[in-house]
């Protein structure tokens, strides 16, 4: 009975360091505020690509949807810049996924990829999907 006990404590301390590490570790900006030249629309293991046609607005109006959304925040970049990534965090634990947007000529770019892990179980495709519904 005392092994089990131990057993649990163990874990749930193990449970603890991982959230407390997954809501405390930095965010590296050099590496997730970019976006790769050669994305293709669709979604992989960890990340999801959409490429939208847009106008001079759509972006402003874009952002404004992004930070309405639970526990997201920028990350860095700006609307005027025409780049800026965002973290939303897991509700739970906290883990994070990153997203870019990027708007270049008349089309604009969104790149959601997961932090840790290597399936993020189409999270960040239904959360595209979901901003680009509202907009």
């Amino acid at each position: 009975m005392r092994k089990v006990m131990w057993l649990v404590v163990i874990l749930l301390v193990a449970l603890v360091g991982v959230g407390l590490y997954a809501r405390l570790a930095p965010s590296d900006v050099a590496r997730w505020h970019v976006m790769p030249e050669r994305l293709t629309p669709g979604n992989s293991a960890g990340q999801a690509v959409r490429m939208v046609e847009a106008g001079p607005d759509t972006f402003a109006r874009l952002d404004e949807i992004i930070l309405g959304t639970p526990r997201t925040e920028v990350l860095a970049g700006s609307v005027d810049e025409g780049m800026r990534t965002y973290i939303t965090r897991t509700a739970l634990f906290g883990f994070p996924d990153y997203t870019t947007v990027a708007f270049r000529g008349d089309q604009i770019t969104l790149f959601g990829r997961l932090r840790f892990g290597k399936y993020d179980m189409g999270v960040n495709a239904k959360r595209l999907d979901g901003w680009l519904s509202q907009l």
